[in-house]
This record gives structure tokens, C-alpha cells and sequence, in this order.
């Protein structure tokens, strides 16, 4: 008999959750509290049933090709990067192909998740959910929580005094949805993440002025690189994750740095990074234009605020400013769980690997998608989808709940004293992550037996950009049409790009010069590298660790 799967939401983790349970032989039962999919990719023009939305103008930041389902590319036509309602569209492509809807239960809330008196012997839950006012319970063998990243809009009022005294509209960016009922305004948005980014760019259209705050500063990426490519594509590949494992991080920031403020000077702009901060990156392409053109104005963080006006920590005062915008982000919680669960599930610490929690003593609980990835996280909840439903089915193990309890236990304890940096909120490298899930299930390709095999496919997979696909090329989930579904992933990028074709018109430069010149001798350092890692890397980052610090430090 099929285990029975609980999968709580049917958001882009829900989905591909229900996919892996199906793949796996379990039996998934998915329950979801609107009455459609998509969770927060389903626009709706308000947010009163608490569900966090993107907002009507938003625009994917990662493209297609690095954003899709493995085995379900999207359509050649399909623009590289899209709008909500496409989307949209696509997850509701993905769900009809693979007849995951008829898994589904809608307008059903979870009320509660609990272990049930033999749950050391059996792993099993008991999940009582309500459908329209009516309650029920069911026995459930595994669970998978895929209620995502943005449930609960974090609004820190504490930490801005005379808040209360101000008389103006205080909103959280979860309730923005157009800049209709802005016009004319002066708005004040605080924080610098993505969101914050395209509220401020847009209302600068329409409002009066717009003050953009952040007490911490940021990098702005584009979405286009040099040549016009997507920058995922360009950015997120083997041989440049390998660079980044060889050299320094003092040398990597450098490079970075001088990289990133080619386009435009960080500091002449506002943007630049506060000494002392993590440094973040968000992706705008209008943003520095705005700034130029005066429609949006860079501010420091807010010291105080009076009935009208906002005293910043510079010094500066912004008088008669109608409207303030938290996009300071959120927080996610499990109050469906029973405690201690509930309070350890929230600390990113005590989950091994990001997905299940160390304390239970069956691993039948998977948090699919509560991860901040340097990349996709459509493609990092798929891999973590894949490997918690062969966990289930004992196919995977994991190592046992007291084991895991004192590692994460002494890392907290170590990052108390000031010892250890606590890295949990950090976003996760894209490939080291996905690497790591997939090597546990046996989903990760090998490089050099590619090329031994299969040369061309071992160029694309280490030289070009690291796309889902590779992660269907062997193993468990192996598709028959990954290896030209890589081959071609430049096909369908430039695809829509094609609705003007020019006779005769000239093709711009590409990279396959360098990289027929180059490649071979790289490609064969790499493999030695990949084969011998601790045995290469570290004498080599440390002699140039040596040799580069004294003369970055001259320059600095």
C-alpha cells in the first residue's frame, strides 16, 4: 500500500511536491486555502485573506531557463523574463501536464499537525483541516509543508520612534498591488530589497516624490549582461563556481566590486554598501536612471518621525510626506505545528540541510522551499522535493535526530560566544546547493565522466549556465530529454528576441573564440581539480591569499 503524503500549499513548492510524491509512488494529498494554485504568483487586486500576492506590474528577476521545472522547459516563445500573469500561466501548464489538479483540495485550510501516540515506531501525523466551516481529521504517513517564504509581512514599528505620532497612510509593500491612489503623494519607501526597489521605481512615475531609505545599501544587478544575455545565464556556471572555490573572497569582492560599478559608481548614487553590512544584491534595471533623473531620491535610514515629516540618521528632515511603505520583508511561521516543533522549525540552524528538522526521531516531516538561494528558488524546492520523498520511502537516510540535535545545538551555543558567525540567513550558493541535495539522491552529473562519454554535453554542462536540466541526466528522475533540452536552452532564449530578422545584419561577438581557445586547457585543470578537490584548492587559495593580499591592501 502507497504511503499517504500531506503537502500543505500548492504554490510553485507545493506543486512540484505533489510531482516528486507521484514519482516516488506515495500518494500525495494537497491542501490549499485559496481555490486555485500559484500561491503568492495569483494576483488578486487585495490582500484581505492574509495571502501575500505579487503585485500587479512585478517581473520575474531570474529568467526562464534557469527558472523552470526540470523535465518542463517553457515555451521557446515565452519571453526570458515575464510578467506575473505568465507566470502564472506556466505553473498552471506544468500542473495540467502532469495531472497534478485532481491531487488538490481547495478553499481547506490545516488546522493542526500532530504525531500520533506511535510516531516513533510509525513516523505517522495527524492532520485535521477545516473546508468551509466543516472540520476533519486524517492519518497521514509523511508530511510535506509547502506554505513558503512570505507568510506573515514583517512590520518593525518598534524600531522607528515617533511612528505612532505620524498621520500619514502606513503600509506594508504586501498591500501594494498598483500605483493607482498615489498620484501627487510624496512616499517614503524604507528598505532596499527587490520589492522595495520596483515599488519605488514605479510610483516614481506617478508620485510627487519619491524617498527611497536604506540603512544598509545594495549592489543593483540588471537582468540583461554585456551582449544583451540573461545575467542568470551568464553568471550561474561550473567553471565560475569552481573560479570562485580557488580564489580568495578578499580578491573575489574586488573583482566584484570594480565589476559591478562599471555600469554606474555605487557611491555617487546612494547604493553603495555600508561598512560593517553583509553586502546584498537586488536586481533593477531602472532604478539608477530614476535616481539620475530625480524621481526617486536616496536616503539614510529613518532616525525619527513626526506628524508630517522624517528625520533621518544624516541629519536631513523630509517635510509633508503622505505615505510611508514598509518593504522590510517577512517572517514565516508554522502555527499549524505542535511545540517544541513549531519554535525549532523556525530556526534555520536546526533544519539539516534546509528541509527537515532535527529533532524528530522519524524523518517524515520535510519544510520544502523555506531557503534564500543566490539563484532560483523554483529549481532549489524541486531538488529538495525530490529528496525528501525518497527519504520517505527509506530510499535516502538521513543521520539520526540526536546526532543532528548536537551538532546544530553546539553551533548555536558557538555562535552565542561570538565564535562562530551565524550564516543561517545568509542566501545559499545556487550550485553548491543543489549540488549537495542532488549527490543525495544520486541526481548530480559528473563532469569528467560527461566528457569522457559525451564531450559536447560535458562543455555545456561546466562551461554554460548551470540550468535544472543537469539535474536530470542521471539517477533517480533521469529524463530522456535533458541532454537536449540543455543543448538547445540558447534556442529558446533568443527565440523571442527573434521578431525583427535583418538580411544580411551582422551577428554580435560571442564567447566561442575564448572558449575554444581556452576551454580544453581549463576543462582538463577543472577535472583534476573536481576528481582531487582537498588536495588542490586550499594549497592554492592560500598561496594566493598570501601573494595578492599585501597588493589589494596597498590599493585599498
Amino acid at each position: 500500500m502507497a504511503k499517504r503524503v500531506a503537502v500543505i500549499g500548492a504554490g510553485v513548492s507545493g506543486l512540484s511536491s505533489i510531482k516528486c510524491c507521484l514519482d516516488e509512488d506515495l500518494e500525495p494529498t494537497c491542501f490549499e486555502r485559496t481555490n486555485d494554485i500559484g500561491g503568492l504568483w495569483k494576483f488578486t487586486e487585495t490582500s484581505k485573506d492574509g495571502m501575500t500576492r505579487v503585485y500587479r506590474s512585478l517581473v520575474t528577476n531570474v529568467c526562464k531557463e534557469m527558472s523552470c521545472y526540470s523535465n518542463f522547459p517553457f515555451q521557446e516563445d515565452y519571453p526570458n523574463f515575464m510578467n506575473q500573469g505568465k507566470f502564472w500561466a506556466y505553473l498552471q501548464e506544468f500542473a495540467e501536464h502532469f495531472d497534478l489538479l485532481r491531487y488538490i483540495r481547495f478553499r481547506t485550510t490545516v488546522r493542526s499537525v500532530t504525531k500520533r501516540p506511535d510516531f516513533s515506531e510509525t513516523g505517522r501525523w495527524d492532520v485535521v483541516t477545516e473546508t468551509e466551516g466543516k472540520q476533519e481529521r486524517a492519518v497521514f504517513d509523511a508530511v510535506m509543508v509547502c506554505t513558503g517564504h512570505y507568510p506573515n509581512p514583517r512590520l518593525p514599528l518598534e524600531s522607528f520612534p515617533g511612528i505612532h505620532k505620524f498621520k500619514g497612510q502606513i503600509l506594508h509593500s504586501q498591500e501594494y498591488k498598483s500605483p493607482e491612489g498615489f498620484q501627487g503623494k510624496r512616499v517614503l519607501v524604507i528598505g532596499l530589497g527587490n520589492t522595495a526597489g520596483d515599488v519605488a521605481v514605479e510610483l516614481s512615475r506617478t508620485a510627487a516624490q519619491v524617498l527611497l531609505s536604506t540603512r544598509t545599501g545594495a549592489w543593483v544587478l540588471h537582468r540583461s549582461s554585456d551582449g544583451g544575455y540573461p545575467f542568470n545565464m551568464v553568471i550561474t556556471r561550473r567553471c565560475l563556481n569552481f573560479i570562485t572555490q580557488v580564489l580568495p573572497s578578499r580578491v573575489l569582492n574586488w573583482i566584484q566590486q570594480r565589476q559591478l560599478n562599471k555600469r554606474f559608481n555605487h557611491e555617487n548614487y546612494g547604493l553603495s554598501i555600508t561598512k560593517g553590512k553583509i553586502p546584498k544584491f537586488i536586481v533593477n534595471d531602472e532604478l539608477p536612471t530614476c535616481i539620475l533623473c530625480g524621481t526617486v531620491t536616496m536616503k539614510t535610514g529613518v532616525k525619527e518621525f513626526t506628524e508630517t515629516s522624517a528625520l533621518f540618521e544624516d541629519g536631513t528632515v523630509e517635510e509633508n510626506i503622505d505615505i510611508v511603505i514598509f518593504a522590510t520583508g517577512y517572517t514565516f511561521s508554522f502555527p499549524f505545528l505542535e511545540e517544541p516543533l513549531k519554535s525549532l522549525s523556525t530556526k534555520k540552524i536546526f533544519l539539516y540541510k534546509r528541509v527537515f528538522p532535527s529533532n524528530l526521531e522519524r524523518a517524515t516531516l520535510a519544510l520544502i522551499g523555506f531557503i534564500s538561494l543566490k539563484g532560483s528558488i523554483l529549481a532549489g524546492t524541486e531538488l529538495q522535493a525530490r529528496w525528501a520523498t525518497r527519504v520517505f520511502k527509506g530510499l535516502c537516510r538521513i543521520p539520526p535526530s540526536q546526532k543532528l540535535m548536537a551538532e546544530a545545538t553546539k553551533k548555536e551555543q558557538l555562535i552565542e560566544r561570538g565564535v562562530m558567525k551565524d550564516s543561517s540567513e545568509d542566501k545559499l550558493e545556487f550550485i553548491q546547493y543543489l549540488d549537495d541535495l542532488a549527490a543525495c539522491i544520486g541526481a548530480k552529473p559528473s563532469v569528467p565522466l560527461l566528457f569522457l562519454k559525451d564531450p559536447r554535453l560535458a562543455w555545456e554542462v561546466f562551461f554554460g549556465p548551470c540550468t535544472p536540466y543537469q539535474y536530470r541526466l542521471v539517477g533517480p528522475g533521469k529524463w530522456d530529454g535533458a541532454r537536449n533540452a540543455i543543448l538547445t536552452q540558447w534556442d529558446r532564449t533568443l527565440k523571442p528576441l527573434k521578431t525583427r530578422i535583418v538580411p544580411d545584419s551582422t551577428k554580435p561577438a560571442s564567447m566561442s573564440h575564448y572558449l575554444k581557445v581556452w576551454g580544453a586547457p581549463i576543462l582538463l585543470a577543472s577535472l583534476v581539480l573536481i576528481c582531487k578537490p582537498s588536495l588542490c584548492l586550499k594549497p592554492v587559495r592560500d598561496h594566493l591569499q598570501h601573494r595578492i593580499s599585501p597588493y589589494l591592501m596597498r590599493i585599498w
